[in-house]
């Protein structure tokens, strides 16, 4: 039985408890017994005992199965092919696994011992999980069933199972977050190791490209982030300059003045925004804003790229407006309206209210809905590559080209690398600092949010 199979009849069981834990429940309260909790309790538990360990044996079998016949194929391969090295072995077992899923080739190889072997190990695991999968799930049913007695305290032990369920989700987010940063910076310890900090975060020529001579020009290459931190802030602000006054001022429109059919139309109208792909504002950023301004330009005498961080800016600015203005209107809205009342009964025009009393007491979300465009500025590829190049120029002129953190990431790990190398290494050094920076802004967001909230509270 394969594992969707078997996730199906998993869930069928989990209907199926949950209904035969109720039934007996409410059986024996119609008997005139007194029941600790209500019968959705029983049903609960039982669907929670019935399931959950055949879930967990199956999570625990996909994850080790491929290893575990992998070590028992290896034992089966010619004695040559296992003395060779580890990278002949994989390259055996791959094509064991391949004669596997096509039977014809067998008698052509000398793999073919091997292949058989896999295709009977297949079929024996095939029935061992599924035997196993449903023996638990019988034995938790039959189990849980039968405890169910009138002073069995199951709402007590369904919410005890529940909140380690939470807590283990919440562990795996963490965990995830702490997987992550170990990754990225393992090898960015490995990049400082070939290049220094010192000349990564203050250089101001970023030529990545390793000769294959070392007589070529830039044989050593050139790791100076300056260029793509400036670009990165440049096009970063442009966005905001755009987005921040746009959304907050629509947010503002949507909730205190709008009419409530307006706000109807306009508000899901604004959303639509941030459904479009990012790709498709690249090409919109590359095609018709990008040509708009060097004709602009032109015309005032001005010299534009054809690939400019402020198309890219300008753009980028429109697709961040949703979140500004969705979360802003979201958290104005929530506002008391006894301030609102108390503002107008002391004199204060709408106005004044929104000015002096309104956005004030919103100013922690506010706050919140900004360092979350700030971060979706500054981790945005597709719209920069497109239209703002991929030169690592040192310039505060808009009209230039330039190129960010995200993309040269993107850039140096496109293609067949080798991940032992500066110019491959340098990616993670780059999102080493993109997660700092990004961390260091919600760090300001949270202090901003706590020291307001408490003057509102």
């Amino acid at each position: 039985m394969n594992y969707s199979t078997l996730l199906i009849a998993v869930l069928i069981a989990l209907g199926g408890a949950y209904l035969l834990g109720r039934n007996r429940a409410r059986t024996l309260a119609s008997q005139g017994a007194k029941m600790h909790s209500l019968p959705t309790h029983y049903g609960a538990l039982v669907a929670l005992w019935t399931t959950l360990p055949p879930l967990l044996l199956l999570l625990l079998w996909a994850v080790f199965e491929t290893r575990v016949v992998d070590m028992l194929l290896t034992l089966q391969l010619p004695e040559s092919i296992r003395l060779a090295g580890e990278a002949d072995v994989r390259l055996a077992l791959s094509k064991v696994h391949n004669l596997a899923k096509d039977s014809s080739l067998m008698a052509e190889s000398n793999l073919s011992g091997a292949a058989a072997h896999l295709v009977d190990l297949q079929a024996r695991t095939s029935l061992l999980k599924g035997g196993v999968i449903l023996a638990l799930i019988f034995a938790g049913l039959g189990l849980t069933w039968r405890r169910i007695q009138p002073d069995m305290r199951a709402r007590g032990e369904v919410e005890s199972i529940v909140r380690k369920l939470l807590f283990l989700s919440s562990a795996i987010a963490v965990l995830t977050t702490l997987g992550i940063l170990a990754s990225v910076l393992f090898e960015a310890i490995m990049f400082f190791q070939k290049v220094s900090p010192i000349e990564f975060l203050f250089g101001t020529t970023w030529s990545p490209q390793v000769a294959l001579r070392a007589d070529q020009s830039g044989s050593s290459g050139s790791f100076g982030a300056i260029p793509l931190f400036t670009g990165t802030l440049l096009i970063s602000a442009i966005a905001m300059f755009i987005a921040v006054p746009v959304g907050l001022m629509a947010a503002i429109y949507l909730s205190e003045y709008a009419a409530s059919n307006v706000r109807q139309v306009a508000k899901p109208a604004l959303e639509v925004l941030a459904g479009i792909p990012t790709v498709v504002y690249g090409f919109f950023a590359a095609l018709t804003v990008a040509p708009l301004i060097r004709q602009w330009g032109e015309t005032a005498g001005l010299d534009v790229s054809s690939e400019s961080a402020l198309a890219a800016g300008l753009v980028m600015g429109i697709m961040i407006i949703p979140f500004v203005s969705s979360l802003s209107d979201d958290v104005i809205n929530a506002v008391p309206q006894s301030l609102r009342d108390g503002s107008y009964g002391l004199g204060a025009t709408k106005s004044e209210t929104v000015r002096q009393v309104v956005i004030p007491a919103a100013l922690p979300g506010i706050v919140g809905a900004v360092m979350l465009a700030v971060s979706r500025a500054i981790g945005e590829t597709m719209i920069v590559a497109m239209a703002a190049g991929l030169a690592a120029n040192l310039t505060a002129n808009p009209l230039d080209s330039v190129t960010t953190v995200t993309v040269q990431i993107v850039t140096l790990l496109v293609g067949d690398q080798e991940f032992d190398s500066p110019k491959t290494l340098a990616a993670f050094a780059l999102g080493l600092v993109l997660f700092i920076v990004t961390l260091a802004l919600n760090f300001v967001a949270i202090k901003i949010v706590q020291k307001y909230r408490e003057q509102y509270d």
